[in-house]
C-alpha cells in the first residue's frame, strides 16, 4: 500500500487518480507522498519515506523547495489549473478599479432606514462614484503565462487594447493568445503606455517590490494597478504614496495586509483568486495525477525544484536518479551498469539549476550491489528502482 498524506482538505475529485493500492488521508502513517494547499511546511518535520510533495495550486512559497531538492524530494505544483478562476477575478478587478463599485456599495448601506428618501438620495449621491469605462483603454499585462494569456484574450473581447510583456513566453501561451495582443520586448514601453497594469509573474527572491516608486514614476498619471499574483511583488510604501498623490488612481490587490486595508483608492480582496470549486477540483486532480505518475513511473511534470523529465516506459525496470548538475555523472552511472552487463533500453537526462534527474530503462535485472554503488557516487542524491 502506498500512503499519501494530506496536510489540507483536498477536493475528493483527486480520488480519480488513486487506485486501490493507495491509502489517502490526513492520518496515514509512513507516507510516500504529500498533498497540500496552504499548509506551511517550512518548520514541518518531513517524514523519512516521502519522495514527493504535490501542491494543489501554483504558488509554492509555503514549501522549502530548495531544502527538499537537496534531499531528492520532488515538489510539484499545478500551473494553469486555476487559471480561469484567477482570470475571472482579474476581470472583476478591472471594473472595481474603474467604477468605485466597492465604495458605492458601502455607501448604499448607510441609506438603510431612509425609507422613501432612498431613491432621491441615490440620485443625489451617485456622482461621487463616477468612473471611466474600460473599453478602448490599454491594459498592460506583465507575464503571459496560463493566467496572463487568458486575461489578454478576455480584455480583447471587452474592447480593450492589450500590451503584453514576457521574456519567457512559452509556445503554448503564444498559440493560445489573440493575434490582437501586442507583445513588447521592454518593460518600460508597457509601463509608459498602459492605462491599467496587471501582474502575472511568480514571486522570486530577486523580484520582491517589483512595482516600486521608480517604476510607478514612469507610469501614466491615473494608472490602475491590479495584483492577483503575490502581495510582495508590490512595494506597500510606494503604492500608498502613489494612491494618495493620485499618480495611481486605484490599486486592486488580492493580498490584503494591515498597511493597505481601509486606505482610500485601495481595494483589498481576501485572496479569492483560486477560490472556486472548479479551480480546487482542477488543482487537486492535476496534483494527484502528477504525484502518481512520479511514484509509479518516475516521471516529473510541473516540478518547481527539479527539471521536467518524462518519457514512456521502455523496459521492465526503471532506475531514476536525482543528482547534482555536474560533469561525468552519466558516464559514471552507465559504467556501473556496463560492468554488470546491463543493456540500457532508454536514457533521459535533464537539468535545472544545480540539480539534474536521470531516467534509465532496462530489461536486464540490476543487482542491489550496483544500485548501492550508484547511490554512493559523489553528487548522487537519491536512486530509486521502479519495477
Amino acid at each position: 500500500m502506498k500512503n499519501i498524506l494530506t496536510l489540507n482538505a483536498i477536493s475528493p475529485k483527486a480520488d480519480v487518480a488513486f487506485d486501490d493500492t493507495y491509502a489517502v488521508g490526513s492520518d496515514v502513517a509512513n507516507p510516500v507522498g504529500i498533498m497540500l494547499r496552504s499548509f506551511n511546511m517550512h518548520e514541518y518535520d518531513l517524514p523519512a519515506d516521502v519522495i514527493a510533495v504535490a501542491r494543489a495550486g501554483a504558488g509554492t512559497n509555503n514549501i522549502p523547495c530548495d531544502k527538499y531538492a537537496e534531499q531528492g524530494v520532488v515538489v510539484f505544483n499545478t500551473p494553469g489549473a486555476n487559471a480561469n478562476a484567477v482570470k475571472e477575478l482579474v476581470m472583476a478587478a478591472l471594473l472595481l478599479g474603474s467604477r468605485k463599485i466597492s465604495e458605492s456599495m458601502d455607501w448604499v448601506k448607510t441609506l438603510k432606514g431612509k425609507g422613501d428618501e432612498v431613491g432621491k438620495l441615490v440620485e443625489k449621491g451617485k456622482g461621487q462614484f463616477v468612473g471611466p469605462e474600460i473599453t478602448g483603454k490599454t491594459l498592460g499585462i506583465i507575464g503571459l503565462g496560463a493566467i496572463g494569456a487568458r486575461v489578454a484574450n478576455a480584455a480583447i473581447a471587452l474592447g480593450m487594447e492589450v500590451v503584453g510583456y514576457d521574456p519567457f513566453l512559452s509556445v503554448e501561451s503564444a498559440l493560445s493568445m489573440s493575434r490582437h495582443v501586442v507583445r513588447v520586448n521592454d518593460l518600460d514601453t508597457l509601463i509608459k503606455t498602459s492605462d491599467y497594469i496587471t501582474l502575472h509573474v511568480p514571486l522570486l527572491k530577486d523580484n520582491k517590490g517589483f512595482i516600486n516608486g521608480d517604476m510607478i514614476s514612469k507610469m501614466k498619471d491615473g494608472v490602475v494597478i491590479i495584483n492577483a499574483a503575490r502581495g510582495e511583488l508590490v512595494d506597500n510604501d510606494a503604492i500608498l504614496t502613489a494612491t494618495k498623490s493620485g499618480k495611481v488612481a486605484r490599486y486592486v490587490t488580492d493580498f490584503p495586509n494591515d498597511a493597505l486595508i481601509g486606505e482610500e483608492n485601495i481595494v483589498c480582496i481576501p485572496h479569492l483568486g483560486a477560490s472556486t470549486p472548479e479551480a480546487e477540483d482542477n488543482c487537486a486532480v492535476m496534483a494527484a495525477k502528477q504525484l502518481v505518475d512520479y511514484i509509479e513511473n518516475g516521471n516529473i511534470v510541473n516540478s518547481v525544484n527539479y527539471p521536467a523529465c518524462s518519457c514512456p516506459r521502455a523496459g521492465a525496470m526503471r532506475i531514476s536518479v536525482h543528482h547534482l548538475n555536474q560533469q561525468n555523472m552519466i558516464a559514471q552511472m552507465t559504467t556501473l551498469l556496463a560492468a554488470e552487463g546491463v543493456n540500457i533500453e532508454n536514457l533521459l537526462n535533464k537539468s535545472k539549476g544545480n540539480y539534474a534527474y536521470t531516467i534509465i530503462d532496462t530489461n536486464t535485472h540490476v543487482s542491489e550491489h550496483t544500485v548501492q554503488a550508484m547511490n554512493a557516487l559523489d553528487g548522487v542524491i537519491r536512486v530509486r528502482v521502479i519495477h
